[in-house]
């Protein structure tokens, strides 16, 4: 469960990024955050990963009040709260695998639960036969689908994605979201920050819209247009 009570985030230079944000997100959920470029999208994703602080409110991962935290605790925090970029931040010079495999072996894990855990998540974002491959030789769904993959090797309960599929043609963006939804029936809670309207229209889950800072709609199974057309009526 994530719940954000009474969040207001304001930036130094004086813009208020969010305003009395009001929420709750049962484990397992998947949901959109939608809204123009400011509306306080990647504000709350950022909150959640505590690259930044809340001016006001609480934010609680299963219970615990993130925001309370002691910054020596954040990257404990981070092995449950993974994210995915747009940019992918992919190691070049390192295979799929290893790209993959890095990311537990910087927090120390034994080998054996390398071993385990790379083909385990390559099998779920469907590369299991790139391995082998260079970042550079994957074209941007591949790219996107490792990233995917090396956010959720370490087994994070919780998935941020910031506009993953920003710089993606409409098919392979598809694909992307094919393997966010194969991981989040394996139980993992996953937000999602998007501008792609015809993907929040085809994927038909939870859809949050922000404008200027806060929430002004929360529709279940809904979609870009329906929640645009309602707040206009």
């Amino acid at each position: 469960m994530i719940t954000f009570k009474n969040v207001y985030k304001e930036y130094p230079n004086g813009v208020q990024a969010l305003m009395d944000i009001n929420i709750e997100i049962p484990r397992g959920d998947f949901v959109f955050f939608v809204g123009p470029s400011g509306a306080g999208k990647s504000t709350m994703i950022k909150l959640l990963i505590r690259e930044e602080k809340t001016t006001r409110g609480n934010i609680f991962i299963d219970d615990k009040d993130i925001t309370k935290l002691m910054d020596f605790q954040v990257p404990k925090l981070r092995r449950k709260v993974a994210v995915v970029f747009q940019d992918y931040r992919l190691l070049p010079k390192k295979t799929v695998w290893e790209n993959v495999a890095y990311a537990l072996e910087i927090t120390g894990e034994s080998r054996r639960v390398i071993r385990q855990r790379v083909p385990y998540v390559l099998d779920l974002v469907g590369l299991q036969d790139k391995d082998k491959s260079y970042p550079s030789e994957l074209s941007g769904g591949e790219g996107q689908r490792l990233s995917i993959a090396r956010a959720m090797v370490s087994n994070p309960s919780v998935l941020l994605c910031d506009e993953p599929t920003g710089n993606l043609d409409s098919e392979t963006a598809m694909t992307v979201m094919e393997a966010l939804k194969r991981v989040n029936e394996e139980g993992a809670t996953i937000l999602m920050a998007s501008h792609a309207r015809d993907i929040v229209n085809r994927m038909k889950k939870r859809v949050v819209t922000l404008e200027k800072g806060r929430i002004i709609s929360d529709v279940q199974g809904g979609s870009y247009y329906e929640v645009h057309k309602a707040d206009s009526e």
